[in-house]
């Protein structure tokens, strides 16, 4: 193993050729638009730096200054480079205005609710305070709530008899039933559940998550639709929907 190891490095264009692939590869995966290929593509960069990092190091204690400084320069500038890169879309971002819900509409043939604003004071104390929260329920329900910037929410939900599972949401924009944050919704707004008896039992998320798409003050129309993961391997299934006005997160 270490010999295959020595002889990566041995050959110093190696390491360099690794790296000049994970930086193509990454371009390519942002070009796609796939977010699996882009965090693969990352990991794949910070490979390939820690490999030029390590060859720098091999070649410089072999006394070959000129390779070790070329493999210098190209893991330095690629550090700056990154770092300006995310500098600059920083501000291009603060800068440019989330027009995704601009032209959107909100029906008016629908009931739609509105999320209910929470009193974080009583979260910190492991409650919420809200009427809507603490009421007597008697039947499957959902509500929406409001966390402390637009485009941030948490839930409650209330159900009866169920075996052990995961509940988590999918959200789709009214007027043209297009998904919403796709890539992060089902893992933060995921809750672990189990009520063995007949009774409605309430179900709360421990922290917020976000809708990205739109900005803030510019609300929408949303279905929320909360679906079910068995534990025993069966398959998914939807329990509930309900429809809220909604702002995206001004990231």
């Amino acid at each position: 193993m270490t010999k295959y190891f020595l002889s990566f490095f041995e050959n110093w264009w190696k390491p360099i050729l690794f790296w000049f692939l994970s930086i193509l590869f990454l371009i390519t995966s942002d070009v796609l638009e796939s977010s699996v290929l882009t965090r693969i593509g990352f990991v794949w960069v910070v490979f390939g730096l820690f490999g030029l990092l390590i060859s720098v190091i091999y070649q410089l204690v072999n006394k070959r200054w000129f390779k070790g400084l070329i493999t210098l320069v190209l893991f330095g500038g690629t550090i700056v480079m990154f770092i300006g890169y995310m500098v600059v879309a920083f501000f291009i971002e603060q800068e440019i205005p989330d027009t995704w819900a601009k032209n959107l509409t909100i029906p008016k043939n629908i009931q739609i609710d509105d999320p209910v604003d929470l009193d974080h004071y009583a979260k910190f104390e492991g409650q919420r305070s809200d009427s809507i929260s603490n009421r007597i329920v008697e039947k499957t329900d959902f509500q929406l709530y409001n966390s402390f910037q637009p485009g941030l929410y948490e839930y409650d939900f209330w159900i009866g008899k169920i075996e052990s599972g995961r509940i988590y949401l999918k959200a789709f924009e009214i007027t043209h039933n297009e998904a919403l944050s796709t890539d992060d919704l089902p893992r933060t707004s995921s809750i672990q559940i189990y009520n063995p008896t007949d009774s409605i039992k309430k179900f709360s998320t421990g922290d917020d998550f976000a809708i990205y798409e739109g900005d803030w003050g510019d609300p929408y129309a949303a279905r929320f639709e909360v679906w079910f993961k068995p534990d025993n391997g069966k398959n998914e299934r939807k329990l509930f929907s309900k429809n809220y006005k909604i702002e995206g997160w001004m990231r």
